[in-house]
C-alpha cells in the first residue's frame, strides 16, 4: 500500500477529487511552472493542503531564458538567466523545480543557486512576467481543463 501519493498535471478540481479517493496523503502535484505561466490558484490550493508543487519545464523549454527582465536581474547578480529562474522557484515556499539538462556544466550551474538570493522586488518582477499564452505543454486531447490564473 502506498504511503504517499504524487500526481501530475492535476488542476485544483482534480486535486480535490483525488483527495476524496485516496487513503494515502497527496504530497505533490507535478505541473508545468515557470515565469511565463502563473500557477497561483493551484499553488494556493496545494499550500492549503500541505502539498508541494513540483515544477517541470521550469525554464519554459528555454523560452524564458532570453527575457529582458530575467537578463537584467541575472546581470545584477552575476548569474545566468537559468540560475535566476531556478532561484525564483527555490524561493517560493512549497515549490521544487526539476530542470532538464543535457550538459554537465549546466547541471552544475543549476545547483549553484544557493550563493545568492532575489529581493522581494525581483521576485515580483519575475512573477509579473506571466502571460495568458505562457503554457508550453498542452497536448490536445490529453490536457485537463487548466485553472485560470486570472
Amino acid at each position: 500500500m502506498a504511503r504517499h501519493i504524487g500526481v501530475s498535471n492535476f488542476p485544483v478540481a482534480l486535486v480535490r477529487e483525488a483527495e476524496g479517493l485516496s487513503r494515502a496523503p497527496l504530497v505533490t502535484d507535478q505541473v508545468e511552472y515557470h515565469p511565463y505561466l502563473s500557477q497561483a490558484p493551484l499553488l494556493e490550493a496545494l499550500r492549503e493542503r500541505g502539498m508541494a508543487l513540483t515544477a517541470y519545464c521550469p525554464l519554459g523549454q528555454g523560452g524564458v531564458l532570453n527575457d529582458g527582465t530575467i537578463a537584467a536581474i541575472a546581470r545584477d547578480h552575476d548569474r545566468t538567466p537559468a540560475q535566476v529562474i531556478l532561484r525564483w522557484h527555490y524561493q517560493q515556499p512549497g515549490v521544487v523545480a526539476i530542470p532538464r539538462s543535457r550538459r554537465a556544466e549546466h547541471v552544475r550551474a543549476n545547483f549553484d543557486i544557493l550563493g545568492f538570493s532575489l529581493s522581494d522586488e525581483e521576485m515580483r518582477r519575475i512573477s509579473g512576467l506571466a502571460r495568458a499564452d505562457g503554457r508550453v505543454v498542452n497536448p490536445a486531447g490529453l490536457a485537463p481543463e487548466w485553472d485560470n490564473a486570472g
